[in-house]
């Protein structure tokens, strides 16, 4: 199946508005690195039209970039294509407000039989034993811990 291809078409003001975003020394790089592009790609009357193979040589981008910038600018318009794009991917959290408290309380109890102190590792273990979460690392355990400000030592 071939690949749909997104033409740049800008009018009149967008290329104005590009224009000056490109000539006004403050906006963020990436602003203005993605203005750049779509002016190079602009296929619409007066535009340069150029090709990606083009433009990535030129501006020293990758084309999968072109691709996925002339998309958003399609589908989504020309602000969406001058920003940054959103992650779609929402992560949840693992510990909530019970689970920490849990966590506090479990950090402030006597270390297991055989160990002088808790450590991050076994404390990832044993919240998992306990089946307080399904599964726990000792980074998600230092962020609990750290945002609390207890200290293990």
């Amino acid at each position: 199946m071939p690949k749909k291809t997104y033409v740049v078409d800008l009018t009149s003001e967008e290329r104005e508005q590009l224009t000056r975003l490109v000539r006004t020394g403050k906006v963020a790089a990436y602003k203005r690195r993605h203005a750049e592009i779509l002016l190079k790609a602009d296929a619409g009357p007066g535009g340069p039209a150029w090709t990606d193979a083009r433009i990535a040589e030129a501006l020293d981008v990758g084309t999968a970039i072109l691709g996925r910038l002339r998309k958003r600018f399609v589908t989504e318009g020309l602000e969406a294509a001058l920003g940054r794009h959103k992650a779609e991917r929402v992560r949840s959290r693992r510990l909530d407000g019970d689970g920490e408290a849990k966590l506090i309380a479990l950090a402030c109890s006597e270390a297991p039989e055989g160990y002088a102190r808790w450590t991050l590792r076994l404390l990832a273990e044993r919240m998992v034993a306990l089946e307080y979460v399904g599964h726990c690392s000792k980074n998600t355990v230092h962020r609990a811990l750290k945002k609390t400000g207890l200290s293990l030592g």
